[in-house]
């Protein structure tokens, strides 16, 4: 395969002229060869317009994922991601705007007062590339590690494909989100921003390692859990570990809360939610005979279950003060709500699965585990029906590279596919 410079500019809406994206400088390696398109595992499906556009284009959707694979930024940090965004979007005559943050995209392509959006996250993880791709982050310490930089991609290759075609049944908004991969989530700056006004339906995809390319997996219900980050912050007036009775023992108090909060949880809910604790930082005192005076724990609660969720705050606060009540020790608790569970909807999950179905045939549609992990996709599914569908980018071959980790990889056929079923979910959903 031909090695790309992704790191060179790219060409834009510079000084009031629209640069053509048929033929980058990133498509040609050091020594002049130019790149082959990614395979197309759904060619000739249709609709001809589709299939045209991909075979015209579909380099140029390789380049442009591994632009941003080059040049990660962190959550709310996008700004030349965005840049790039609004350049290829200009470049097929359409009229994006930016987020009042200054990142993250919205884009509508046709007409009509029936509108489905489509969205795709454009934000990096605080993670060091260990990959050796030749195109591999450029940034010390940002790498696209969970699939954002195909995201972006795919999301434009849609919407420039959509923007292809000769005539559409409605309206399809584009959101490039900013700030996915922090709590609570930039899907909140897009509601804020007016961005779902209009919109009847939303769907988005994410790249799963677990699942080979061209295989879409979904299901209706709790997909991702929710989310939310607890920190408790105690206060002692510290002594002799000699004399614990003469003040009040902080890290006995941290045992306490750390051992005993999770299993009383697992007594207050409903097992069936999903529901688990799980502490991942504590910090007390220095020396071994010296009770602290401060300490700090951080954790995550997570749940599938919507009205579960909603009840977790007031059961931890009341929990946390009745477990340090005996111990004298003080406490303050922060509890920040995350993101709430992902739950599609069944006629939206329908309308995606038939839009997997006609991009790929039957045989790509498979189902999939709810995960604990957060999407802060939740958010928009609690202003407008919708689904979210995990997008198969194992090669089949090797190795499956996990999310969230330094050696993540994806096998790029998977960036045509995933154009195909948006276009046709949105199709679908505009019928």
């Amino acid at each position: 395969m031909t090695v790309l410079d992704s790191r060179r500019d790219i060409p834009g809406d510079r000084e009031g002229s629209h640069a053509s994206f048929g033929a980058w400088d990133a498509l040609i390696s050091a020594d002049g060869v130019s790149m082959a398109p990614v395979t197309d595992l759904g060619a000739g499906r249709g609709p001809f317009w589709l299939d045209e556009w991909l075979a015209r284009a579909g380099a140029d959707v390789v380049a442009w994922r591994r632009h941003i694979h080059a040049n990660p930024e962190l959550a709310r940090q996008e700004f030349s991601t965005t840049e790039l965004i609004t350049a290829v979007l200009r470049s097929a005559g359409l009229e994006p705007t930016v987020l009042p943050g200054g990142t993250g995209v919205l884009c509508d392509v046709g007409s009509g007062p029936v509108c489905v959006a489509l969205r795709g996250d454009i934000d990096a993880l605080p993670l060091t590339e260990a990959t050796g791709l030749p195109f591999a982050s450029a940034v010390e310490g940002a790498m696209h590690a969970c699939g954002h930089d195909a995201h972006t991609a795919i999301l434009l290759g849609a919407g420039l494909a959509l923007a292809s075609a000769p005539e559409l049944p409605g309206r399809v908004r584009l959101i490039f989100q900013p700030a996915e991969e922090v709590m609570p989530g930039g899907a909140l700056d897009v509601i804020n921003a007016g961005g779902l006004e209009g919109v009847d339906r939303i769907f988005g995809l994410h790249c799963d390692p677990r699942l080979q390319v061209g295989r879409i997996g979904s299901r209706i219900g709790p997909l991702t859990s929710a989310a939310d980050l607890i920190e408790l912050q105690l206060t002692s007036p510290g002594g002799h570990t000699s004399r614990p009775h003469l003040t009040a023992d902080l890290v006995h108090a941290l045992g306490v809360v750390i051992t005993s909060l999770p299993s009383l949880l697992s007594r207050r809910v409903d097992p069936r939610s999903g529901t688990v604790l799980v502490w991942g930082a504590v910090h007390a005192g220095q020396a071994a005979n010296a009770v602290p005076q401060d300490g700090v724990l951080r954790g995550t609660l997570r749940t599938a279950e919507h009205e579960v969720w909603k009840a977790l705050e007031p059961l931890v606060a009341s929990s946390v003060e009745s477990l340090l009540a005996p111990t004298g020790v003080g406490f303050k608790l922060d509890y920040r709500r995350g993101v709430p569970p992902l739950v599609g909807d069944e006629d939206s999950t329908a309308l995606l699965r038939a839009g997997a179905e006609a991009a790929l045939g039957e045989e790509a549609l498979t189902g999939t585990e709810q995960s604990s992990g957060g999407e802060d996709f939740a958010w928009y599914l609690e202003h407008v029906p919708g689904a979210f569908a995990r997008l198969g980018v194992w090669s089949g071959e090797g190795e499956m590279r996990d999310l969230h980790r330094p050696t993540f990889q994806l096998d790029e056929r998977a960036l045509a596919v995933g154009i195909r079923v948006l276009v046709h979910t949105a199709l679908a959903a505009l019928a």
